[in-house]
């Protein structure tokens, strides 16, 4: 028998070799994202809106109109704090995308040994993430996408830690507080605080139910004796109060302590989230085509010399993406036939937030707001690959794979690398795709 001093020592040696890896991670990471960060050496795509934005707060006045009103205020004072940092250049714009694509992955791996509970399978997840493509463009640009990403993938973690304990108070609190900073940056960080919502409501509904499984064991995604202290004040803090707070408390910065300018701020954002009077746009796909990857959007095309253009297209990684489609299919099989916990917390926080875009009347939608479910696609990957009866080497070869198609898209994926038209063509493999 293990005693209780030698199982804490356990574990502070499991956590400390946690923080040592996402530490690691986390530096590699970044420097592999800032590789050529200042090429183009111009605003591309959504730039134009956000950098400008993020100027007119490091002024001394507040001027009016103010710009780009229709998203929350925390991304954009964190590039802000960038171009103060490191000069009003493509560094300082682009500098906290790579922080926070960092962080995202750091995100992916605490996700991932929280499901696992493998340091290997955890390190496949992020090299997955990393591959899928969508991830590291967004952390190479000056827009609000990687930020909110990075704290829903916090979110995600914290939460799926909680969701393996009975007393998981102080876990939830933790993912309300990074749902409310993920909302912050973006409003479709509500989705995932919406997900872990949906989560905790349907487990209390159905013990209040008094719902069993014939066969129940410890495996199954829902137990009735799950979180045996945990109460609905628990839950109101946790994903109501603390996200409101963390959310709210940075509007101060803009408008100080005035309810009304907050109040008003929110209808402005509502407004144009919710408005279907929007003008059409050449790359703009449907929510159904996101996961066969059909509609890309080109962020960067330009000709640098006779036969050279440097391009960034936001598409995502085929080799990754549509093999995690099957991923998903097995996932669900296990949830339905085995009520896997693993599979039905894998499904949920890769349905989540992206189903959420159907109820959404919105007509102006993109691929890359596909980002949040196909990084978690990593999740769903590394579990179907590493499933009972699945060889050990077949992950690792699969990853093999996704970073061969990452390597080929790398020419219109890094401005600063340039390709030559022909290699273009042979990318291209769909007419969808130009």
């Amino acid at each position: 028998m293990i005693s209780a001093s030698a199982s804490h020592s356990v574990l502070q040696h499991s956590a400390a070799r946690a923080v040592i890896v996402a530490t690691v991670i986390f530096a590699v990471a970044q420097s592999l994202l800032l590789l050529g960060i200042t090429t183009p050496d111009k605003f591309y795509f959504d730039e134009v809106h956000y950098v400008p934005a993020a100027r007119q707060m490091l002024a001394p006045a507040t001027r009016e109109p103010m710009l780009n009103p229709m998203h929350p205020p925390l991304a954009k004072q964190i590039i802000a704090l960038s171009i103060e940092a490191f000069g009003d250049g493509p560094l300082g714009w682009r500098y906290p995308a790579t922080l926070f694509g960092a962080l995202a992955l750091v995100g992916v791996y605490l996700s991932a040994l929280a499901l696992f509970a493998s340091q290997s399978r955890a390190i496949a997840a992020v090299l997955l993430a990393f591959f899928n493509q969508m991830l590291f463009v967004q952390a190479r640009i000056a827009m609000l996408d990687i930020f909110a990403l990075a704290f829903s993938l916090l979110a995600i973690a914290a939460f799926i830690h909680g969701f393996r304990r009975q007393r998981p108070q102080r876990f939830f609190a933790l993912a309300g507080l990074a749902c409310g900073l993920s909302i912050a940056c973006k409003w479709s960080g509500l989705f995932v605080l919406a997900t872990c919502i949906a989560i905790t409501a349907v487990i209390g509904l159905m013990q209040s139910w008094r719902t069993r499984f014939a066969d129940g064991n410890a495996e199954d995604w829902y137990r009735p004796d799950l979180w045996p202290d945990l109460r609905l004040h628990h839950l109101v803090v946790c994903f109501a109060v603390i996200p409101a707070i963390a959310y709210l408390a940075t509007f101060i910065p803009l408008y100080g302590p005035s309810p009304s300018d907050i109040i008003e701020a929110q209808r402005r954002i509502f407004a144009d989230n919710t408005t279907t009077a929007i003008a059409g746009h050449t790359y703009q796909s449907s929510w159904p085509s996101w996961p066969f990857l059909v509609r890309p959007v080109w962020f960067l095309f330009d000709k640098v010399g006779d036969d050279r253009i440097a391009a960034v297209v936001s598409l995502g990684n085929p080799l990754v993406l549509w093999p995690a489609l099957i991923a998903i299919a097995v996932a669900l099989r296990d949830w339905i036939v085995a009520r896997k916990a693993d599979a039905f917390l894998v499904l949920a926080f890769y349905a989540g937030p992206y189903l959420a875009w159907a109820l959404l009347p919105r007509s102006l939608s993109f691929i890359y707001y596909y980002l949040p479910s196909a990084t978690t696609a990593s999740l769903a990957l590394v579990y179907a690959l590493t499933r009972e009866g699945a060889p050990r080497w077949l992950l690792w070869a699969f990853v093999a794979v996704g970073c061969a198609g990452f390597v080929a898209m790398l020419p219109i994926t890094a401005a600063f690398i340039g390709t030559s038209m022909a290699t273009f063509n042979r990318l291209m493999l769909f007419q969808n795709w130009i």
